[in-house]
């Protein structure tokens, strides 16, 4: 009768394990500190049909700014490659963040290489995720920016969930002050088990989708 309690009682602790992982937006416990102030976040819907974490100052009017001062998307803080993901696939989904987020950029405003009174500062970061659940196993695939989540344990399957978490803002050069803020999680490709390797086509749908909703952004959005 016991062993019957303990199997309930491990099956339901899985059971919401998974129910916090499936969530499609960033927790508390998983902000990375890239930005200041995580307090006045909303959840929206963008126009990929996508969650994210959002807030924007509703002073905020674009007309007021020419131009916008692009800084590369960095890793926060450096990831460590391992033997799931190496170098050359951090560096190749930085760098295709980079591209496709600075031509969606560029599509809403000139992008200007010196700052000036009216211009705004973009500032972005692939982050990382420390959180582990009892009764899912999280197994890290470098200390920053993705996590695989495996839930062999939970469900019977062998298959490899993938996230990247991404924060940025505009900052109001005049001001220095955040005018737009966004964090969001995006769910790559399912990898088979834990041995096979993440590639930069893993997460490229993610990092597509996020250069849509650059492009397509509407400050009015609620």
């Amino acid at each position: 009768m016991r062993t019957t309690t303990l199997l309930k009682v491990a099956a339901l602790t899985g059971m919401l394990a998974l129910t916090g992982c499936a969530s499609k937006i960033a927790q508390p416990n998983q902000y990375s500190g890239f930005l200041k102030d995580y307090s006045n976040l909303k959840e929206t819907t963008t126009a990929s049909g996508k969650s994210e974490l959002r807030w924007v100052d509703p002073h905020y009017n674009p007309s007021n700014y020419d131009n916008i001062v692009y800084n590369p998307v960095i890793y926060y803080p450096v990831p460590k490659p391992n033997t799931q993901i190496g170098q050359q696939v951090l560096d190749g989904i930085r760098n295709y963040t980079n591209q496709q987020l600075k031509q969606a950029i560029s599509e809403r405003k000139p992008l200007a290489m010196t700052v000036g009174p009216r211009s705004l500062i973009f500032r972005g970061a692939i982050t990382a995720v420390n959180s582990s659940k009892e009764g899912l196993q999280f197994y890290e695939v470098i200390p920053v920016a993705m996590i695989v989540a495996g839930t062999q344990a939970a469900t019977g399957h062998r298959t490899m969930d993938t996230n990247l978490y991404f924060e940025a803002e505009l900052i109001d050069a005049k001001t220095n002050k955040p005018v737009i803020k966004v964090v969001r999680k995006g769910e790559g490709k399912t990898l088979s088990n834990e041995s096979t390797p993440m590639t930069i086509d893993t997460l490229k749908q993610v990092i597509d989708d996020m250069a849509v909703d650059a492009v397509k952004f509407n400050p009015n959005q609620k």
